[in-house]
């Protein structure tokens, strides 16, 4: 299903893909995708992975967290060859200075985008051409020290919002805030280093996503798209990506995407 950027969380469905996938250059994919797979899915997923990212999985403590990493950097791997047209043994990745994942040696390939986040249970994807990229997720859930988090990470603006919510809707707007802020500095490259008190967005629950003011750098908000999502029942996720005039498309993965 495509969708102008500007359309609501509540536009967005996710189905499975056509065959055969494209990703037209004004386009940006989401793949959701469960992190809890059947044995065989795992063990499929498994045989995709680099020598490191297997001693990686093995140095998780439970079994439920090896499989989620197996998981989630098996079904990254495939849609990446997917969009590049390779083997899923041809990608390869590389980190920035805060551990953004990006294709290694970009010359040879084209500039394909793409990050990924998980919580619990589900991770979320996000591709395209050319544009920088940022996707989080987080499952919504109470917390008892929220409105101490919010006064020491949130702006000023972020944290009067907040703290007027009704406690109905506190964790969602919390979790709103959350995401959002980690989609944007997820896009920018720079992870928690960049502080979450130096720009303000939306998040009170039915308002739309958007980045309202960065602090120092008033062409921030112009620069950039943001977008709520909802990939399951009672989590929420973020999509920031630079630019606009692009269609947003959602996909569901599943193991039957698997060769």
């Amino acid at each position: 299903m495509l969708l102008s950027h500007s359309m609501s969380k509540d536009d967005c469905s996710w189905s499975l893909p056509p065959e055969p996938l494209t990703l037209p250059p004004d386009q940006v994919h989401v793949w959701q995708a469960s992190l809890v797979q059947l044995p065989e899915t795992v063990r499929r997923l498994g045989q995709t992975l680099s020598e490191a990212e297997l001693a990686r999985a093995a140095r998780f403590h439970f079994e439920r967290d090896r499989q989620a990493f197996i998981v989630a950097r098996g079904a990254l791997r495939l849609l990446v060859a997917g969009y590049l047209i390779c083997a899923p043994d041809d990608v390869q990745f590389t980190y920035g200075p805060h551990q953004k994942p990006a294709l290694a040696h970009p010359e040879t390939r084209p500039q394909l985008y793409f990050n990924v986040s998980h919580s619990h249970r589900q991770a979320l994807f996000a591709f395209n051409w050319g544009r920088e990229i940022g996707v989080d997720i987080e499952q919504i859930r109470p917390l008892s020290d929220d409105e101490a988090i919010a006064r020491r990470f949130f702006s000023a603006r972020d944290y009067e919002t907040f703290i007027a919510l009704p406690d109905h809707l506190r964790a969602e707007g919390f979790f709103n805030c959350w995401t959002r802020k980690e989609a944007y500095i997820k896009a920018l490259g720079d992870g928690l280093t960049h502080p979450l008190d130096t720009f303000d967005v939306t998040l009170k629950p039915g308002d739309p996503a958007r980045l309202l003011a960065v602090r120092g750098a008033p062409d921030e908000v112009a620069r950039w798209s943001m977008v709520a999502l909802t990939p399951a029942g009672g989590y929420v996720a973020a999509l920031v990506i630079e630019g606009h005039n692009w269609q947003l498309a959602c996909w569901q993965w599943t193991a039957s995407l698997i060769p």
